[in-house]
């Protein structure tokens, strides 16, 4: 499957978003992968639809949003209407008939569904809503922060999911071209990165070594 690299905005300058939005997207940025928080499913607060409405008039590039929040399906179509193209909810945030519920409702709307599992959340939970599932989020940190170090049993998780599912696979947390390789390995095909992208010099080798890993 076609390896494609997220740069995760949650790393990114918010002083000078514009230009770290056009930096990725100039060094080949499949999507920009955006991190919403809500200070309760996670300790941590980031930002809401009217951010990534803003976000959505800088590029092009498909959204892949990210809901780290409870209750996300009051959420969904404020989402959708700020412009994102991907949305992921966590398995532990909502019962698997809302889940249905939703997933449905997203590709009335064309837009990509996606269900998140924390560490912790074994890959059984997930199978009875795979069908509903455009794509599934592996965490590979325990989400709330950025720059956090790999978890070495998302990888085993990773090989799980990959031999019942044949749809994409998305990994985030603490991806760098050695942790890429093992995830890329392992069936993911969706590589997000924060930390390694934007902090590197050359944005555009980052992204090809992330992308380039498992070869």
């Amino acid at each position: 499957m076609k390896i494609k690299v997220g740069p995760s905005l949650l790393s990114a300058d918010f002083s000078c978003l514009y230009e770290e939005i056009k930096s990725v997207e100039k060094a080949g940025a499949n999507l920009l992968h955006i991190d919403i928080m809500d200070g309760h499913f996670v300790p941590n607060i980031t930002i809401g639809p009217v951010v990534v409405k803003y976000i959505r008039k800088c590029t092009k590039l498909p959204l892949d949003t990210h809901l780290m929040i409870e209750n996300p399906q009051k959420y969904i179509d404020a989402f959708v209407d700020a412009g994102s193209d991907m949305l992921t909810v966590h398995i532990e945030t909502v019962s698997n008939s809302a889940l249905k519920a939703l997933g449905l409702r997203l590709r009335r709307k064309g837009i990509k569904f996606g269900i998140s599992l924390n560490p912790g959340t074994p890959i059984s939970k997930i199978k009875p809503v795979l069908k509903y599932a455009d794509f599934v989020l592996v965490m590979s940190v325990n989400p709330g922060f950025g720059g956090q170090s790999f978890i070495p049993g998302a990888i085993n998780k990773i090989k799980e999911l990959r031999a019942i599912y044949k749809k994409d696979i998305a990994v985030d947390g603490g991806i760098n071209n050695s942790t890429a390789k093992s995830v890329i390995l392992a069936g993911a095909n969706i590589l997000a990165a924060g930390s390694y992208i934007f902090g590197a010099k050359d944005r555009r080798k980052a992204i090809e070594r992330i992308r380039n890993a498992g070869k």
